[in-house]
């Protein structure tokens, strides 16, 4: 019988698989600021336990691969543990997805599309 206080889909190793910069919301700026950084930044807002971000989790895991790019860097926050980025970007839900090129923010993705429209965006975006 399975362990019922362990939720399935939490997906606890989702980061070890692929592999995104936890990001508090005090750190931001900095991050964003990093002259080394790649030209987009992927800021992934979730919160433990969001049925819909471990759909969204469980479509990259599918085929990283195409969620990689050389000129993308991903960062995440759960935003259950930092309301303040929440507040920030003023959610009301989550899964949110907010890319931007250096300091200024270009777009936002918000809930999981689909693979296919997310990875469109954020190549179009790279073009």
């Amino acid at each position: 019988m399975a362990d019922s206080t362990v939720s399935d889909s939490t997906i606890p190793d989702f980061f070890a698989r692929f592999p995104m910069r936890a990001i508090r919301s005090e750190a931001l700026d900095g991050a964003l600021e990093d002259a080394g950084a790649p030209s987009l930044t992927l800021l992934f807002l979730w919160g433990f336990n969001c049925p819909n971000c471990d759909v969204a989790k469980r479509a990259i895991l599918l085929s990283p691969e195409r969620f990689q790019w050389d000129q993308v860097r991903w960062l995440h926050s759960n935003v259950y543990d930092d309301p303040e980025m929440a507040s920030r970007f003023g959610l009301h839900g989550v899964p949110a997805f907010f890319v931007f090129r250096g300091t200024r923010r270009i777009g936002r993705i918000t809930g999981w599309p689909g693979a296919e429209p997310f990875t469109r965006a954020i190549a179009e975006q790279l073009s």
